[in-house]
């Protein structure tokens, strides 16, 4: 079979770029893609982090110090972008002016106001695809629950609770880095940081609040500056969020949780919905488990736990009774995005990755909840604008 070849760039060559270069030399283990990307150029002010890239991915020609080098090479058709958040906005825009593909970290901008400046230049760039990173909906089980979604088996929801917890940040000799600082993280902490994660699954299914009542955390007041000295922790460790969700036929309660502190977790993510007639979770606590309740009035109410097959949204070598895990939802997001730009409106399968739309709303969100925290009080959310 010939593939489409997607020419990309890297523009931050930290961890997840890292993730994106082991999903591009795994591509194999996808069957029947028709297109593949391939990582031609990189771009990092930090030599060293760009010098990894030149070493270990053959496929890379050029190496930029300045993205903006890497932008007006033409080879270049997409671009793969992890900055911290402040430089989202100049970065990313420059990016969709220059004609190339994104895929983009979250939260798309520091704040709401720099949110709506890309979108406003994605708006005047129809022809860009771009997203937004977020992997974890690519888990078989997660899948799972979008097809039951998507099927209506839920009856009436009685609540709906999503959540991405990680313990990393109990250790208070954890030296401090840009997530804790406001002038690189924004005032969203531990919302822009995750919140994405945990918003694009109930956005998705078309679960927007109506309103918020946060209940945001800063448990670690400073850490180690790697200096010999300490740094005060400006950003929130840890969000609650109890919204009410109100859709033209029903109206339910809403539990999102945003936890950089949460003891015991090393990275994990979970959706559980509740309804009348049916209900159902899953956690990548236990990758391999799915858990549905199927009730008729009067039967019995018992949660069944199966475990889920290696199946995803495209089609691996990967037999299904193996095991799946975080880089192979990597993998699947980036088979998402390739198949996007090489079939736009005809993708092979019809979930995409999570959308400047949705990333717009999830700013709508953190935005009331940070008014909520000022507050005190609960904050309405206004859709119709």
């Amino acid at each position: 079979m010939k593939k489409r070849v997607i020419r990309f760039g890297v523009i931050g060559c930290g961890l997840m770029g890292k993730e994106f270069a082991s999903a591009a030399a795994r591509w194999c283990h996808l069957t029947d893609m028709d297109v593949e990307p391939r990582i031609v150029a990189v771009s990092d002010p930090v030599p060293a982090a760009a010098q990894w890239f030149k070493d270990r991915v053959p496929t890379v020609e050029h190496v930029y110090s300045d993205y903006r080098e890497l932008l007006a090479d033409s080879s270049v058709e997409a671009v793969y972008c992890a900055v911290p958040h402040h430089l989202h906005e100049r970065i990313y825009i420059d990016i969709v002016k220059a004609g190339k593909h994104l895929l983009g970290e979250k939260p798309f901008g520091i704040d709401r106001e720099a949110n709506a400046a890309i979108q406003a230049a994605i708006d005047a760039h129809p022809g860009v695809i771009v997203r937004c990173s977020s992997e974890f909906p690519f888990f078989p089980g997660a899948q799972q629950i979008v097809r039951w979604v998507g099927e209506g088996r839920f009856g009436r929801i009685i609540e709906v609770e999503a959540g991405f917890w990680h313990s990393s940040d109990l250790d208070p000799t954890k030296p401090i880095n840009w997530k804790r600082r406001t002038a690189t993280n924004g005032d969203y902490g531990c919302m822009g940081d995750l919140g994405m994660h945990v918003l694009h699954l109930p956005l998705r299914f078309g679960w927007k609040p109506a309103s918020v009542r946060a209940l945001l955390s800063k448990i670690m007041e400073e850490r180690p500056d790697g200096e010999g000295g300490t740094a005060p922790c400006e950003t929130w460790d840890n969000a609650i969020l109890a919204c009410e969700v109100k859709t033209a036929d029903q109206q339910f309660p809403m539990l999102l949780s945003m936890k950089r502190i949460a003891p015991g977790h090393a990275n994990t993510w979970f959706i559980r919905i509740c309804g009348t007639a049916f209900s159902a979770e899953f956690s990548t606590k236990y990758p391999k488990q799915v858990a549905s309740l199927p009730y008729e009035p009067g039967g019995e109410q018992a949660w069944h736990v199966a475990d889920a097959p290696y199946r995803s949204a495209y089609g691996t070598i990967t037999g299904s009774i193996f095991e799946f895990g975080f880089s192979d939802s990597i993998l699947q997001m980036w088979a998402a995005f390739c198949d996007e730009i090489a079939h736009p409106g005809k993708m092979r399968q019809p979930f995409r990755c999570a959308t400047p739309e949705e990333a717009a709303d999830s700013h709508r969100v953190f935005t009331a909840a940070l008014e909520s925290e000022r507050t005190g009080a609960t904050i309405a959310i206004d859709w119709r604008n």
